[in-house]
């Protein structure tokens, strides 16, 4: 055989054998590039990697008989090897095979290596210590010289910078895949979190969590067990949903005896239990009815974590799988982290329910009272309406206040738009600070950019002074923009700019001036129409529609016309120094069948008139005004009078006390005696004081 040096691989040159081995990107193709080295030299016929790992642990690479790489470690039978030695002291080892393998008996065991007859064992050294060894083995029965071991020594040290490297490499690779990891846990997190934070309906929160949960991990059943609240029951409400095919989910709603339960289990320990449930075995005790007769013969793995949130033990989540290879641990600690944030929202959903239970206690009728309730909540002292599409309204005003987050207000003219963005401004964080608005409708279209930004002195004719726009004076605070939609095209990349990166020019300037703005935005157009159409920009509508607010029009709550009636009521008659105490009930049985094309607007419109023609102390609202045509069948009372005959003396004088006791001495107003008899109200007063009738 032929003896090597480094001079036989100086032939090729060291610096091309540097760059190969360093070239290298795993151990396997590293393992591979030393073979053929040695191969092409006549040094030896096989080559395999030992590596120290943690705990005491050796890794092996080398390559079986179809040139395919093996992987393998252990702490045993490997680690006992020669290489053992390597640890205490960083010597080459030189064996003959057969004294090898009476030595070390294990390693045939193994069956890691090809036949040989004589074994070289070379430490790799780098900077930090030893990092293993490097096997070198042949097969033709030549032993190793010292100038073999020389040789194979000087190889060897390249070979372990190339080592060093991979290590580095595969451990950033590692370090970079555990961020990934973590960064997708986290992202997994924020997406669950803002998925069920907002929700204060329990029902709601409970479908949330469900779709939530089956979305990320795939999982059959989800059920949420919560205890009562007064937390001396032994009762507790189940909130399940399976998902039998990809994406059709079945719910039930029960309740549960807690005694002797693995959910009771779990809220006593507050430690997760992940259990394999036997078809046919104890599900009386973990599982309801609907997942029993979904999946009756089949083996169930169950999650089940406690829901808590500080102090208090609200219930468990408790998940269900056909096949467990979702409860990893990896799984189960973002589980447990996903079940911390459905303890808060569940908190806040039972926080909620008994608040709004509280309010419903509360809520009465009373004029006066109403108005005293409203005068000490100012922020929603203009908003009336307690109909479920008013309630929800509020209910987003009051989640999207504490955040500085964009709102786009769509609803008709005259439904309030601007009420619900000042109380979105009253019930954050800004409520200190102005709140400007810009009414984009009134803006002629070529001072809108000097409007909204600002101008310099100088930047067109007539500006003969620097002016502050409505962002710069809204910094801070909130900017409200009505009827955006009227927004000019050409400006729109500039308002989207602002928006992104809270910062802009005056007309005219070139200074960057940075701002912190909270946009509100109002229209009654539809802005995702005018996208299809081109006369708005895409961009700017979903920058501006992050958190939309929908008000109803008046026609689609008619259940909160009674209420507007008497606050609008009160209000403008206060206003007008009058005092009005009662509104017949039949005047709001008529304005709550009123189509109201102009909303709250034209009703407080229509109100302010009623209030001003009224004399006394009852609302007298004239039907004509109103302008809507009622059917005559609506008013019965008006059809029977129309066809009534004239009266005349006696006759007279009976009708009218007869139609006075009817109406129960009422007057004026639709139901009111003078309208029955089909006189003004100023003429049946007259007729009764000369009549002598008292009108009780």
């Amino acid at each position: 055989m032929q003896t090597a040096t480094l001079s036989n691989t100086k032939q090729e040159g060291l610096l091309t054998l540097t760059r190969t081995l360093l070239r290298q990107q795993t151990m396997s193709s590293l393992l591979q590039a030393l073979t053929q080295v040695v191969q092409r030299v006549n040094m030896a016929e096989a080559v395999t990697l030992l590596l120290f790992g943690n705990n005491a642990r050796v890794h092996f690479y080398g390559t079986d008989a179809m040139h395919q790489p093996i992987v393998y470690e252990d702490e045993t039978l490997l680690a006992s090897g020669p290489v053992h030695s390597l640890r205490k002291t960083a010597s080459t080892q030189v064996w003959r095979g057969e004294a090898l393998h009476r030595h070390y008996p294990q390693l045939a065991a193994l069956d890691l290596y090809p036949p040989f007859t004589d074994y070289c064992l070379v430490p790799l050294t780098g900077p930090s210590g030893v990092l293993g060894g490097c096997e070198f083995m042949r097969q033709n029965g030549q032993a190793f010289t010292a100038e073999d071991k020389k040789a194979l020594n000087e190889l060897c040290l390249l070979a372990a910078v190339a080592v060093e490297q991979i290590q580095l490499h595969e451990n950033a690779q590692l370090q970079q895949s555990l961020l990934r990891h973590e960064r997708d846990d986290f992202r997994l997190l924020v997406d669950i979190t803002n998925a069920v934070i907002s929700r204060l309906d329990l029902d709601e929160l409970t479908g949330e969590i469900a779709k939530t949960i089956h979305h990320f991990f795939h999982i059959n059943a989800i059920s949420i067990v919560l205890c009562d609240v007064d937390k001396t029951s032994e009762q507790a409400n189940v909130y399940t949903t399976h998902y039998i095919e990809a994406h059709v989910a079945e719910r039930e709603q029960s309740r549960i005896t807690l005694v002797g339960t693995l959910e009771e289990q779990v809220m006593k320990s507050g430690e997760s239990l992940l259990v394999n449930v036997p078809p046919a075995k104890g599900q009386e005790k973990v599982q309801n009815a609907l997942f029993q007769q979904l999946w009756p013969n089949q083996v169930k793995t169950l999650c089940i974590l406690p829901l808590r949130f500080k102090d208090k033990t609200l219930g468990v989540l408790k998940l269900g799988k056909t096949q467990p290879d979702n409860f990893t641990p990896a799984n189960l600690r973002v589980l447990q982290q996903i079940a911390e944030r459905i303890g808060i929202a569940v908190d806040n959903a039972l926080a909620y329910q008994e608040i709004k239970s509280l309010k419903e206690k509360l809520q009465h009728e009373n004029l006066y009272l109403t108005e005293q309730i409203n005068s000490h909540n100012p922020d929603f002292s203009d908003i009336v309406g307690r109909s479920a599409s008013m309630s929800k309204v509020l209910k987003q005003v009051e989640i999207v206040a504490k955040s500085d987050c964009s709102v786009l207000i769509l609803g008709e003219t005259g439904t309030g738009k601007e009420l619900i963005a000042r109380a979105i401004h009253n019930l954050g964080d800004r409520r200190d600070k102005r709140m400007v608005k810009m009414n984009c409708a009134a803006m002629p279209a070529g001072l809108m950019e000097s409007e909204l930004f600002g101008h310099e002195k100088g930047a067109f004719t007539g500006a003969t002074a620097q002016r502050m726009g409505r962002f710069e004076l809204a910094d801070q605070g909130t900017l409200f923009l009505d009827e955006v939609g009227e927004i000019p095209l050409e400006l729109q990349p500039k308002l989207l700019r602002i928006l992104q990166e809270q910062e802009f020019e005056r007309v005219g300037g070139s200074k960057q001036i940075s701002v912190n703005v909270r946009i509100i935005a109002a229209t009654n157009r539809d802005l995702s129409q005018m996208v299809a159409d081109k006369a708005f920009r895409s961009d700017l509508y979903y920058r501006l529609n992050v958190f939309p607010i929908v008000i109803p029009p008046l026609r689609e709550r008619p259940e909160d016309i009674p209420q507007l009636v008497k606050f609008l009521t009160y209000k403008i008659s206060r206003r007008m120094k009058r005092t009005i105490d009662s509104i017949p009930a039949e005047t709001l049985r008529l304005l709550s069948r009123m189509p109201w094309p102009g909303n709250v607007r034209e009703l407080e419109n229509v109100i302010e008139r009623a209030v001003l023609l009224t004399r006394g102390s009852v609302l007298d609202l004239q039907l004509p005004e109103l302008n809507y045509p009622l059917p005559i069948a609506d008013v019965p009372s008006l059809a029977a009078e129309a066809s009534a005959p004239p009266l005349s003396g006696e006759d007279e004088r009976e009708r009218i006390i007869q139609v006075l006791k009817e109406t129960n001495g009422v007057v004026a107003g639709p139901r009111g005696a003078a309208v029955r008899l089909g006189l003004k109200r100023t003429t049946l007063l007259s007729r009764m004081k000369k009549m002598g009738i008292t009108g009780k």
